[in-house]
């Protein structure tokens, strides 16, 4: 049942008119009449009043169970580059109520860490936005120049405000409690690798290779000999691990990051695009972003456009995906290299 037709269904249970209803919601019988014929909706932050009106919860409002109310809060975290701040508070409270009902249900509180990351990304927009206004009207501020590497995700060069100790302390706890978990080791040895921990990242890699048995055991161990200046050694690693499972397309996408990050773009390319025509329908979209990126980073920009252009076909044609920020964005891009 839609919104408008609930709202109809209840004014006529309660026996009350539109003319009432509009009037204790301080809008006008019009209004009303609009939504109960599903010609528009009522503004969000009327919701609380109309459902306190009818004595009824919001979900029971929309007549949602609470499956399709995770359902919606989902799609809009993966459509909506913002979100209205009344709808975050509706459906922030929602979850932690379903989490306080399902105490063994970890799906709310996973839809809420979501949620706060993408306000985070947010402000974080808006940060780097300010950042660079305030850099325009004066290079020489320090402060800004941080503001905009924190905000967009950047390095600074001060460790002690850029390693991973709690994130690795969080994870070598969970793993304790948790050793088959296999997610876990690789979380935790990609942020012992950054941080230059090698040895640790050793004995965790070892603990691991009991619990795995696919090509993530020879990528770590590539890695970590990589880490350690030992490019030659890891490519024998790596090129082992290809000829060893040459069908598994996340072979082929880690080994496009491991060259990228080398400086080997043209290897990374055709790493990238194997591992794409591997996967199977419908494909992910991210070697052909990363495809796109090298080529901005080569200069390449028609073969940027071209990449992005064929990630908007693919999320029409295989992810029924047309309208929303996920394509937003790689729309936005290809404007703005066409720009360029």
């Amino acid at each position: 049942m839609e919104l408008g037709n609930q709202i109809k269904a209840l004014r006529l249970q309660r026996g009350t008119t539109q003319e009432a209803l509009a009037q204790h919601l301080n809008v006008s019988p019009q209004a009303v009449s609009k939504w109960e014929r599903e010609a528009a909706m009522p503004d969000v932050q009327l919701l609380p009043a109309i459902s306190a009106y009818f004595g009824v919860t919001i979900d029971a409002l929309f007549a949602l169970t609470d499956d399709t109310r995770m359902e919606r809060i989902q799609n809009m975290l993966w459509d909506e580059r913002v979100l209205d701040p009344a709808v975050v508070e509706l459906d922030r409270a929602f979850l932690l109520e379903k989490a306080r009902r399902e105490p063994d249900n970890g799906r709310p509180h996973q839809l809420l860490a979501d949620l706060e990351n993408h306000l985070a990304e947010e402000h974080r927009a808006r940060a780097a936005h300010y950042a660079r206004e305030s850099l325009a009207r004066d290079p020489m501020c320090k402060g800004a120049h941080d503001e905009l590497v924190h905000a967009m995700g950047g390095r600074l060069a001060d460790w002690c405000y850029t390693n991973h100790r709690e994130l690795i302390r969080w994870y070598e706890a969970f793993l304790e409690k948790n050793p088959e978990h296999r997610g876990g080791y690789l979380y935790l040895l990609d942020q012992l690798i950054d941080d230059g921990r090698l040895d640790e990242a050793r004995v965790w890699l070892a603990r691991m290779e009991p619990v795995d048995g696919t090509f993530r055991t020879p990528l770590y161990r590539g890695l970590i000999a990589q880490a350690e200046g030992d490019r030659e050694g890891a490519m024998a690693i790596w090129e082992q691990m290809c000829r060893d499972w040459p069908e598994d397309w996340m072979v082929w996408y880690t080994m496009g990051d491991a060259m990228v990050r080398t400086g080997r773009y043209g290897e990374a390319k055709g790493h990238y695009r194997r591992a794409f025509e591997l996967q199977p329908q419908p494909k992910y979209v991210d070697s052909l972003e990363s495809i796109a990126q090298v080529c901005q980073l080569e200069g390449d920009i028609p073969g940027a456009v071209a990449a992005l252009e064929e990630e908007v076909a693919l999320l029409a044609g295989q992810w029924d995906t047309c309208t929303g920020e996920t394509v937003d964005k790689v729309r936005r891009e290809i404007g703005r290299l066409k720009a360029l």
